[in-house]
């Protein structure tokens, strides 16, 4: 009987563990993070990612759940930003007394307001239309934002303080660190909520119309009404985001709500992978870092980032995170050795023909865009002449080399991922 028990209990706790486990590295992820990145720079990128990974993870509520492509997600990103900076305007004259850490509150609601409104006529389509629609909407509201100076400040946009609001525990979020805890705390909820919603019936359902919305009214689903429940919930959380975006820079404009921040979530979100609950998280992570150290580096980072984005949905439209499920049979068949250094005569020769047409770029970029007469440029801190042959010579010759040397080592590749992934026999199944 003693036996039974421990067993029960035994897989109970590897059951809660599994379930709970990740929340709670999530958790403490955050809160150990600002004392392992303490520069400013780093808490400034933190801050950055917090904001986008609710950003992406709500787009990805349409996208990757419902199968609703849409080019106008920023709008309910902005109106949240706009709707919370004049929460803070209204503190600070002491119309209404709030703390600050509840007025993304209010940015989430107009932006469940938006998308209620908007949601009602356009979800009544799907695909091509629906995107047209989402497309035309953006564009109405960003021009409207020019035209309705009372509420969206113009070109100038409307600027807050947020230290103005009532201090709680002390906290005035004059820090940025403050304000990175605060963003914390929303990421963590925000994210539970929207996993949760994905494993209701109802985030089930968005998932079914994505696949076959014409099932999905055979057996008594309003695909339309789906489709809805999806989108509302979807510009909430943009308007969460969005509050917090206005909390962190204490100024929203026209930007906010344009096609090129909805472009950029879209963006966020492909890279890290649209089949993946975790995939807009990554990709929000990996943009943010290209965006606030790549751009360091070299003017041309949003070149680089187009590039990434057009390989991803051209040859890995999984995203960074299906690569790595992509691995997941050769793990489990622990083949993942057999990898090994097929991947390390691949990667050698394709970094050095990256680095060459990388090298390519930053040269012509240099020559075309340098001064009269400047003809001295650093690349990664090695000074020399743009205009002397010889640099070409070399990022030439390593983006040819490295490129013929790539070419030469697929074959043994493909058959390493064949080897890794082929269906285990009797003997290994036996010692496995």
């Amino acid at each position: 009987m003693s036996e039974i028990t421990n067993t029960h209990t035994g897989d109970l706790s590897l059951s809660l563990a599994k379930r709970f486990g990740p929340w709670i590295f999530l958790a403490l992820g955050l809160l150990v993070l600002p004392f392992i990145f303490s520069s400013n720079i780093s808490v400034y990128t933190m801050n950055l990612m917090g904001i986008f990974i609710i950003f992406a993870l709500s787009y990805n509520m349409l996208l990757g759940q419902g199968g609703m492509l849409s080019f106008g997600h920023a709008v309910y990103f902005g109106l949240g930003g706009f709707m919370s900076v004049h929460f803070m305007n209204y503190v600070e004259a002491e119309i209404v007394s709030l703390p600050v850490f509840v007025l993304p509150i209010f940015g989430g609601i107009i932006g469940l307001v938006f998308a209620l409104i908007i949601g009602s006529f356009s979800t009544r389509r799907s695909g091509t239309v629906f995107a047209m629609i989402s497309l035309g909407i953006g564009e109405l509201i960003a021009s409207c934002s020019l035209i309705f100076v009372a509420f969206f400040g113009g070109e100038e946009g409307v600027t807050g303080d947020r230290t103005m609001g009532p201090v709680v525990m002390g906290v005035d979020f004059a820090q940025d660190i403050e304000v990175y805890y605060l963003i914390a705390v929303w990421a963590f909820i925000t994210i539970a909520l929207m996993y949760l919603f994905s494993r209701t019936p109802m985030g089930r359902m968005a998932n079914a119309v994505r696949d076959n919305d014409e099932r999905s009214e055979f057996i008594g689903y309003s695909q339309r009404r789906v489709r809805l429940i999806s989108f509302c919930a979807s510009g909430f959380f943009a308007g969460i985001a969005g509050g917090l975006f206005a909390i962190n820079f204490e100024i929203v404009t026209e930007e906010n709500l344009n096609a090129l921040t909805s472009g950029v979530v879209l963006l966020m979100t492909y890279i890290g992978g649209v089949g993946f609950f975790i995939g807009p998280i990554v990709g929000a992570v990996v943009f943010t870092l290209l965006q606030t150290l790549l751009s360091n580096y070299t003017e041309i980072w949003q070149l680089y980032v187009g590039v990434l984005f057009v390989l991803t949905v051209m040859y890995v439209p999984q995203g960074l995170t299906g690569i790595l499920a992509m691995h997941g049979p050769a793990y489990k068949m622990k083949r993942l050795s057999v990898l090994f250094v097929p991947y390390i005569r691949m990667g050698i020769p394709t970094f050095t023909m990256l680095a060459g047409i990388s090298g390519f770029l930053e040269i012509i970029h240099h020559v075309r865009s340098a001064a009269v007469g400047e003809t001295s440029m650093s690349l990664l801190g090695i000074e020399f002449n743009s205009h002397s042959v010889m640099p070409w010579v070399i990022v030439v010759t390593l983006g040819v080399v490295g490129g013929y040397i790539s070419r030469t080592q697929l074959p043994q590749m493909r058959d390493a991922w064949e080897t890794a992934n082929a269906p285990l026999d009797s003997k290994e199944g036996a010692s496995s």
